[in-house]
């Protein structure tokens, strides 16, 4: 049991016990903390619980009181922000990625789309070019910001989406993960405070454990995408130093956020002044006409830094990032060259010839009608065979399916029981945290449909059954 849920027992028990009456006020979070021993963040958590479960209530500006418990209608989890005094992922991570690494495992479980359709031969003819070119190898124009031809194309695809953007604006980084991760380390110091989505890539929970940040997590929003509500609310209540946000083909669910809530986002981070990394590396893999906006479209004060990437388009093998700094592209720069250098200047050169002359376009229009076809046949086979009491959340962008299991159902356990068949699915705790509901599983459906996924899909829900009986 979390220091938190003791606390929330204890509480509890002394309500029950008639010893807090309803209507009457606790003690506030310091003298709480004073009292009882524990940290201001295990106090907030446990009353959070609390509330979530219906016997407590606050009052803005005043404070928890006790909730009048009979006939209490019960506030849903999910209509609360929550607090996370000490993030523990990165050995969950580690023996995720160990154990879905074997050539005969069933990839459903997999980050990247499926890397045949990521292979383009004109990428590689151009590759192959290049190393035979001594120039390719000399690391001075490829150092920190970075290419400066790579940064002047990515700089002019931000402008044909409206986006103001110089090429001093962007740094080349180590794939999308290095510069979410540089971006988040140059915003923050230990002990501050940043916002999640209470599920969200798991980069982002071993980014704020290894820098030891304080989490809070907004609440899933499954129809919208995102509630602005408890977003505002957030930031109100808390010191928030920075958000770390993916809108567009968010993983693990896979929505994408309208352009009106985008610019509400951009007005409350204006307002309260607070920073948003925007992780944006699913943004190409849209199925409409126009790839969506981000919400630095609508940013006027430089709060935000987005960050982009060529590997979920590419492939692994062009693990090629950026992010659009703004004025911390100095810091961002000092961090890199402390840290990981600089990127391959081989890919960096090959990249320039790749999307200058249009080849990446045309790569991009073909991925992008394979994965909506592959999507499209997984929902239709998934939604014909799964049991009744699961329920696929399908949006039509990107190529992850976000599956609900029935509500008592342990997803890690399913994952575990899966490997031992050669099959990897994404269980909810890699994108959760551990007192959330973790009933929830993502599968890649990149993947042309054959007799081999079929059969896997049937293992999978045979296990499903027989977990439910277990």
């Amino acid at each position: 049991m979390y220091k938190f849920e003791k606390l929330a027992l204890s509480i509890r028990h002394m309500i029950e016990d008639g010893i807090w009456k309803a209507h009457n006020k606790l003690p506030s979070l310091r003298e709480q903390s004073e009292l009882s021993g524990y940290s201001l963040m295990t106090v907030l958590n446990a009353y959070q619980e609390l509330e979530a479960q219906g016997w407590l209530y606050a009052k803005d500006k005043s404070g928890y009181y006790i909730a009048e418990r009979a006939g209490l209608a019960i506030t849903s989890i999910k209509e609360t922000l929550a607090a996370h005094e000490k993030i523990q992922i990165n050995s969950v991570v580690f023996n995720y990625l160990k154990d879905t690494q074997a050539a005969d495992m069933i990839p459903l479980g997999s980050a990247f789309p499926n890397p045949e359709l990521l292979f383009n031969s004109k990428f590689m003819q151009l590759l192959s070019q290049h190393s035979k070119r001594k120039n390719s190898y000399l690391n001075h124009p490829n150092m920190p910001p970075g290419n400066l031809e790579l940064r002047q194309i990515i700089a002019g695809r931000y402008q044909l989406q409206g986006i103001s953007c110089h090429s001093d604006d962007i740094v080349i980084t180590s794939g999308a993960l290095d510069a979410l991760n540089l971006s988040l380390q140059a915003l923050t110091q230990p002990g501050d405070y940043i916002l999640l989505q209470e599920t969200v890539f798991y980069g982002a929970w071993q980014a704020a454990e290894r820098l030891g940040l304080n989490v809070i997590t907004l609440p899933d929003d499954l129809e919208r995408g995102f509630d602005l509500k408890a977003f505002e609310k957030v930031l109100k209540q808390y010191p928030i130093k920075v958000c770390w946000l993916m809108l567009n083909a968010q993983n693990p669910i896979g929505y994408t956020v309208s352009a009106g809530i985008k610019e509400n986002i951009a007005q409350c981070l204006a307002q309260y002044q607070v920073h948003l990394i925007e992780d944006d590396v699913y943004q190409e893999l849209n199925f409409g006409k126009e790839k969506p906006v981000p919400v630095k479209y609508f940013d006027q004060e430089n709060m935000v830094l987005h960050c982009g990437s060529f590997s979920k388009t590419l492939g692994m093998g062009a693990r090629v990032g950026w992010v659009f700094t703004g004025p911390y592209s100095n810091a961002i720069q000092h961090l890199q060259l402390m840290s990981t250098l600089s990127v391959s200047p081989l890919l960096q050169n090959t990249l320039v010839d790749f999307v200058a002359h249009h080849h990446y376009e045309k790569h991009l229009r073909s991925l992008r009608r394979h994965l909506n076809q592959n999507k499209k046949r997984f929902y239709q086979e998934l939604k014909a065979r799964l049991p009744e009491d699961c329920k696929i959340h399908y949006y039509p962008t990107g190529y992850f399916l976000w599956v609900e299991l029935p509500e008592d159902m342990d997803s890690q356990q399913l994952y575990t029981d899966l490997l031992e068949q050669k099959i990897s699915i994404a269980p909810s705790l890699l994108f959760r945290p551990k007192h959330a509901a973790q009933n929830f599983i993502r599968l890649n459906c990149s993947f042309e449909w054959t007799d081999e996924l079929a059969r896997a899909i049937e293992q999978i829900i045979d296990q499903i059954e027989h977990n439910k009986k277990a």
